[in-house]
Order: structure tokens, then sequence, then C-alpha cells
């Protein structure tokens, strides 16, 4: 009798546990783990052969075991950056191979974004313009989100990405853009580009837009150079040529 018991107990168990596991809460667990791995899969067959999946770019994750002791320090400040959306699947990455370059640039990076006098909103409308007129894709999609959450309006967005024209903007808008368009993308400016930035934004201020301006471009330099991917499933932001 104990083991007719035994028997019973033991098959009500095995049911219990196919029922769990196929309860509609861990089926559609199942489901998105699917999912997640079928994008992962198309993401890089998708990839060019001297691409790594998980950087998205020619260089593999930098491990922190693999640099040495008085470098860590360095890593566990981008990890730890709060501010970054792409984290270390970008130019911090990349960057993260010199250290020394790595701490220097975030020093740069965190002046001239943060901190240079003119505002989140007009500092990522000038990274715009820049990954604009360079056709850097990766850029302008991490920092067309960042630009929206700044207070970017979407019409502004849309003048920069389409390269429409700036009449009827707002001056320091109008100034920031037509300055990107010259400097970076013709790489001469006018006389009178300059005269009116100067006199909207002041000496110490425009040395700071251009500089901001210089560093993205470098960055954009960077991500050409790597061959930097967005991340997979990431809707790319920027119509190119």
């Amino acid at each position: 009798m104990r083991s007719i018991h035994c028997g019973v107990a033991l098959l009500c168990g095995i049911a219990a546990s196919v029922w769990i596991a196929y309860t509609p809460s861990s089926a559609a667990a199942q489901g998105a783990s699917g999912a997640r791995d079928k994008v992962a899969e198309e993401y890089a067959a998708s990839l060019p052969k001297d691409v790594y999946p998980d950087s998205g770019s020619r260089f593999p994750l930098i491990k922190r075991e693999d640099l040495k002791e008085e470098d860590r320090k360095i890593y566990d400040m981008v990890v730890g950056e709060t501010r970054s959306r792409v984290g270390l699947r970008g130019p911090s990455g990349i960057r993260l191979y010199s250290p020394r370059l790595t701490e220097y640039t975030r020093r740069g990076t965190t002046y001239l974004r943060w901190e240079n006098g003119m505002g989140d909103r007009l500092s990522e409308l000038a990274i715009l313009v820049t990954a604009r007129e360079l056709d850097q894709q990766f850029e302008w999609t991490a920092h067309e989100p960042a630009a929206l959450k700044a207070g970017l309006e979407p019409a502004i967005i849309d003048i920069v990405k389409y390269r429409k024209p700036i009449a009827g903007m707002g001056e320091k808008e109008a100034a920031i853009i037509q300055l990107g368009r010259e400097a970076v993308g013709k790489r001469k400016v006018s006389s009178d580009t300059f005269a009116r930035a100067l006199k909207l934004f002041g000496r110490e201020s425009l040395v700071n837009l251009v500089a901001l301006m210089g560093q993205y471009s470098a960055t954009a330099v960077l991500l050409n150079t790597f061959d930097q991917h967005v991340a997979p499933g990431e809707k790319l932001l920027l119509p190119m040529p």
C-alpha cells in the first residue's frame, strides 16, 4: 500500500512540474528568450567578418582582468558611468584599449558636453550637427534620444537630419547648425557665420562650442575606423546618403 501511495505522489509531482513548466508566464519568458536569441543570431550573421558580435566593432569588449592593476580603476569608472547610453558598446569601450587616453578624453568630454555653459539642449544640437555632417550613424543614433531628452524639439532635429533650411529658427540654434555645416561639412567658416556666432555666444562659449564639435568629429573617426555597429535590434535613426 505504501508503494502505491509513493507512486501516486511521484506521478502527481511530475504532473505538477510539467504544469509549472508550461504556465503562460514561463512560456512567455521562454518565448522572449528565444526571440532575443534569434535577434542575436541574425545580428551576428549580418556583421562583417572582422567585427565582434559582443562589441559590434573590430575590437572585442575589453575585460577588466586584461588590464593592468592601475588601469582597472579607469575601467570601473567607465562601467559605472550612468550618463552614457551605450556603455562599453561604443567609443568608451574602444578607448579602454588605451587607458591613458580614456582618462584624458573623459575629463575633456565631461567638460565640453555637460559643463560648457550652453546647457544640454544646445550641446546635443552641436553633436547632432557634427554627426550629420560626417554621416556617422552610430553617433547620431546614440545622440538623437539624448537630444530629445534634453528638450531639443523634433522639428529642429529634422532640420539637421534632413539638411533643411534654417530660416525662421531661433538665433542660437540657427548659428550652431550653420557653424557646424561650414566648419565640419565644408571645412571653411565664412566671416559672416563666425561674426554671428561670436556675437551670440562670446569668445569662451564659442571656443567651447567648436571644441565640442571637434571632440565628436574625432569620435566619428574612431567609430568609422573600428566599424562600430549599433546594438542588436536597435533602429538606425540617420538616413544615409
